[in-house]
């Protein structure tokens, strides 16, 4: 697929999902189309970006087959109408295991063809330094096994989710597959947002010098969690070129293609990589 020179129009969605898929998906058609309508051609949705139940379990119930459902129609559809690539931030499919689903982030082109499918690797078990926050993603989300980069009109698009943000050799081996711009779905805590979010957002583009779409949870949710929000688009020098503090919006940045080139061509610390990490 041949690579457009001319600038591109980049978009992260930010949310705050609830429990309910239908009031979900309909926030999520509108802020899509106010994409659309500002001339966004990639757009990127938020981890869980259809639904945030009242417990972890609760995902288990609107799992989908690979292939067929509610949630993946609306997808297709949506890029189909608005003719525009998008990065579907994630939903749950089934995994054989029948107390586990994937976290499966979804790429449909254009055309509403699915033309990727990444499941999350690392699964978020952790306990929070401040108070009694603690998270047990494993006990019911099966981690995926392959890093993913495809082709795309504006150049090579990987696709990473949430946590993997802080596994810096995911994206080196992403890298090795010439990766140019990434997407980052995302629903971090409001206290690892504070801490580390945008410190580790600018850290993954300088050092792989591409542009990223962090398209982020944003607010209070139902089920009584908070997300940390400040979704935002980032050049390949570290430079945000917008973002979004908190609740629903549209966040835009243009990718010039020969920013990428010009940045790689003078600093080109990509080339001067001295260690190696594949990833399969």
């Amino acid at each position: 697929m041949k690579t457009e020179s001319k600038p591109t129009l980049l978009a992260a969605i930010q949310m705050a999902s609830g429990p309910n898929v239908s009031a979900n998906l309909s926030e999520a058609a509108r802020l899509v189309g106010e994409a659309a309508a500002a001339g966004a051609r990639l757009v990127v949705l938020p981890e869980n970006f259809a639904h945030m139940g009242m417990k972890e379990s609760d995902k288990l119930e609107i799992a989908e087959a690979d292939g067929e459902g509610p949630m993946q129609d609306f997808l297709a559809d949506l890029a189909r109408r608005h003719r525009l690539w998008i990065v579907g931030g994630t939903i749950p499919l089934r995994s054989a295991d029948p107390g586990r689903v994937y976290a499966s982030c979804l790429v449909y082109d254009d055309q509403g063809r699915r033309v990727a499918r990444y499941d999350k690797i690392h699964l978020f078990d952790v306990k929070l330094p401040e108070g009694d926050e603690s998270y047990h993603e494993s006990e019911t989300t099966m981690p995926g096994e392959s890093a993913v980069v495809v082709e795309t009109p504006f150049g090579r698009l990987g696709v990473a989710i949430c946590y993997d943000l802080r596994f810096p050799e995911l994206f080196r081996g992403m890298m090795d597959q010439g990766m140019d711009l990434l997407a980052l779905p995302s629903a971090f805590t409001a206290i690892t947002g504070r801490a580390h979010w945008e410190a580790l957002i600018r850290a993954r583009a300088i050092e792989n010098q591409v542009y990223l779409v962090a398209a982020a949870q944003g607010g209070y949710h139902v089920n009584g969690r908070e997300t940390h929000g400040d979704s935002m688009v980032v050049d390949p020098w570290g430079q945000v070129l917008d973002r979004l503090a908190r609740g629903s919006g549209v966040v835009l940045g243009e990718l010039h293609p020969e920013r990428i080139a010009s940045i790689r061509r003078s600093f080109p610390s990509l080339q001067h990589r001295r260690l190696s990490c594949a990833i399969s």
